[in-house]
């Protein structure tokens, strides 16, 4: 099987006075694990809907390849869609389940049974063919959707929130069966899902939407270190964001480094002191211990802007760092309001020492000798980071 390019142009879709999708417009390259992300009402699944043919665009326009299918209906399109509840028949087994569309298409039995048997080894189930969907587990109940849906070959699989009724770890499962799945058939799947974690762990781009708007697309790496808005920010895993405006800009040579960097000093209140960053950004003077960050929109002097810095880039220590000179070190002192224990992490909450802000900062486990002497509540600590793990992020949403 070989997946479709899908084409949205410029699509909307109202219902009464709420605005569903609003210009829709991006293309989905064929064979492409594509997510939709966003938070509920955000128009994902709307636009799922739009693109499997249960709904149609107030206007605009949908192509599967060069193939206008806007107005065709699900059955006249190279789609299947696996819902959320599964939509499996109570009262047949696994195998009739996944039979069941061929047998309407009246096919051969021996084709029937070559191909249900095919698309069951596919998803491992073959040696439950038998039982009925009761007598199955939610994963496995979730992957007899799966089958059923590719049994007729589809160019383009639709998945809405295929996860969503499963508990964490057979998610995470699923999850990987169907990256294996997706891999292996090569067909588009375009995946609906509000967990972020879900969407950066299988996709190859992702789009994040919003009030039915498209924010950003990209790959994960790209959405998740330099997101475009100070949503995207986040809803994509946790940050510090704050408002700034900027001050002025200068280049400055990183240490180790053959490029030199640009860099752009903020006045960031929520810190109590100017602030600056590197890449395509600026610095201020080392005295003022102002943050850099990087900056690769190339920020004017005086524009309100939000900047970012993710709390695992942040490094927590009980002694001051020796920054030996360097501007481009975030150095902060404060007090950890709240340690957080989680397994594979700790957590810490610190309050800085100068205007009270609340820093989220995550730490790594990795070798327990190696960690060095524990922080607990209420002691000082000093917080620091590099100024291109900070990142500009956009004009201040108002």
């Amino acid at each position: 099987m070989k997946g479709s390019q899908i084409t949205i142009n410029h699509v909307n879709k109202q219902f009464g006075d709420f605005v569903a999708l609003d210009e829709i417009n991006f293309t989905i390259k064929p064979g492409e694990f594509f997510t939709l992300l966003g938070p509920s009402g955000c128009g994902k699944t709307t636009l799922l809907r739009i693109l499997a043919g249960f709904d149609f665009p107030d206007e605009g326009a949908v192509l599967f390849d060069d193939t206008d299918v806007t107005n065709l209906p699900p059955n006249k399109r190279h789609s299947n869609t696996v819902f959320q509840n599964y939509a499996l028949f109570p009262h047949l087994t696994v195998f009739e389940n996944v039979a069941f569309s061929l047998r309407l298409k009246k096919e051969d039995k021996k084709v029937v049974e070559e191909k249900v048997l095919k698309y069951l080894r596919l998803v491992d189930l073959e040696a439950h063919m038998n039982k009925k969907p009761n007598q199955l587990s939610g994963g496995q109940r979730q992957r007899v959707a799966i089958a059923r849906a590719l049994i007729n070959e589809p160019k383009v699989l639709l998945l809405d929130e295929p996860l969503s009724a499963l508990d964490a770890k057979l998610r995470s499962n699923l999850l990987v069966e169907l990256d294996r799945l997706h891999d292996e058939i090569g067909i588009t799947f375009i995946f609906v899902t509000h967990d972020q974690s879900e969407a950066l762990a299988v996709s190859d781009r992702i789009a994040v939407m919003n009030k039915g708007h498209v924010l950003q697309i990209g790959t994960p790496y790209e959405i998740y270190e330099s997101p475009a808005t100070q949503f995207v920010a986040q809803f994509i895993g946790e940050t510090n964001l704050f408002e700034a405006s900027v001050v002025n800009c200068e280049s400055y040579k990183v240490p180790g480094k053959a490029d030199i960097e640009h860099m752009v000093t903020l006045n960031v209140p929520a810190l109590g002191m100017q602030a600056q960053l590197t890449g395509d950004t600026q610095a201020t003077k080392e005295e003022d211990k102002n943050i850099l960050v990087t900056d690769y929109e190339h920020t004017d002097e005086g524009q309100k802007v939000a900047f970012t810095v993710r709390p695992e880039k942040i490094r927590i220590t009980l002694e001051e760092p020796n920054v030996n000179g360097r501007k481009d070190i975030n150095v902060f002192k404060g007090i950890v309001e709240e340690p957080v224990y989680t397994g594979f992490q700790s957590k810490f909450y610190v309050k800085l020492e100068k205007t009270g802000t609340i820093v989220k900062v995550f730490k790594q486990h990795q070798n327990y000798l190696d960690d060095g002497p524990e922080i607990q509540w209420k002691d000082t600590v000093y917080i620091s980071w590099s100024a291109e793990d900070g990142y500009i992020v956009e004009d201040i949403e108002k």
